[in-house]
């Protein structure tokens, strides 16, 4: 059953890369309860450590952070300049509400050149990020008073719920950071057959930088990449391009732009879910990638990684679409695989 409050609060909690700092307070406040430890390292992962009956570790990953923007320049007028922080569509951008966390929150609007007075080239043309300042209503000299070079910019949205579905910011990556914290509290009275390492990560979206980090030190045997993935289960979508589909379980990902997954992992994902019950469907996504590819490759010995993924709509644009039915086998699935690692054969 969907815990929407607690999804809730982590999806409209601010967490920028490199500036983590809010979301994390809110995690490591959840966590502390349920696992033997709990660390941040030097670069701001938290570390959540359940200790298991023998002698091996699994790395679960799942990012702090949400795709935002950072002041680059203000104006004697007042109008913010700014970068991204990960990847955004342009087009979605327009007239959208955001938050300047500087010395204190301030709400602005994405502005662009008005329709009216575009030449016809340019409404044909598609807008980009540099078409975009930040209008805050203020003058020049309070906005500077308030904000500064290198403030992080988060997006202004809440989440809600639209019939079987939660639509919000941030479901990349905060659904994963809440199956991931359930997954805990499932397995908190538990023995669980080898040390679990709950990794939240950070910098995802500007390059997989906290789960090469934290791999390097944990150097897991097993690793779970927690993310979403495409779902074009849309309007004019020809039937190879969806990916993924809403309401049609958790999707265990054989390969994504930056892995491929350990076929022994992707084969024991789908036994995990069959003999449970849970609700699956496969996963190819041709591009992009996930923290999956941090943990294979970054501990000292490699790892036998795969990722389980939740199925998102309007995926990196300012609002997303996830399905409760998902989230729950998602959780269910990575509870039982957690629980399970020593029983399958992984010479095969």
């Amino acid at each position: 059953m969907l815990d929407f409050e607690l999804l809730k609060v982590i999806c409209e909690t601010p967490g920028a890369p490199g500036f983590e700092k809010p979301i994390r307070d809110l995690v490591i406040g959840r966590v502390r309860p349920l696992v033997d430890e709990v660390s941040i390292d030097a670069m701001g992962n938290v570390v959540a450590l359940k200790k298991g009956r023998q002698d091996k570790r699994v790395m679960i990953a799942a990012h702090l952070d949400e795709i935002s923007f950072i002041v680059t320049h203000i104006d004697e007028d007042g109008f913010i300049r700014f970068h991204t922080l990960g990847g955004f569509d342009p087009k979605t951008l327009t007239a959208q509400r955001v938050i300047i966390h500087g010395k204190q929150d301030v709400v602005g609007v994405m502005g662009s050149k008005p329709v009216h007075l575009m030449q016809a080239e340019e409404k044909n043309k598609a807008p980009n990020i540099k078409d975009f300042y930040i209008d805050t209503g203020l003058s020049g000299d309070q906005v500077r008073a308030f904000i500064s070079i290198g403030d992080p910019i988060t997006r202004e949205r809440s989440l809600i719920r639209m019939g079987d579905c939660v639509n919000g910011k941030s479901l990349d990556n905060r659904v994963s950071v809440y199956i991931l914290i359930k997954t805990l509290e499932a397995i908190r009275e538990l023995e669980v057959p080898y040390d679990v390492y709950g990794v939240f990560t950070v910098q995802e979206e500007v390059g997989l930088r906290g789960a090469m980090s934290s791999a390097g030190h944990i150097n897991p045997h097993f690793g779970f990449g927690l993310d979403v993935t495409v779902a074009f289960d849309l309007p004019g979508a020809q039937p190879h391009e969806v990916v993924t589909k809403l309401g049609k379980g958790a999707a265990i990902k054989i390969m994504d732009g930056s892995t491929i997954c350990d076929y022994r992992m992707v084969k024991y994902l789908k036994s995990i879910a069959e003999s449970n019950e849970i609700i699956w469907q496969p996963e190819i996504l041709t591009a992009g990638g996930t923290d999956t590819a941090g943990i294979q490759r970054y501990g000292r010995d490699g790892a036998i990684a795969g990722a389980i993924s939740i199925p998102l709509r309007h995926l990196h644009q300012v609002i997303e679409m996830a399905h409760s039915k998902d989230i729950d086998q998602c959780t269910r699935l990575l509870t039982e695989a957690i629980k399970n690692l020593d029983e399958f054969n992984w010479e095969a």
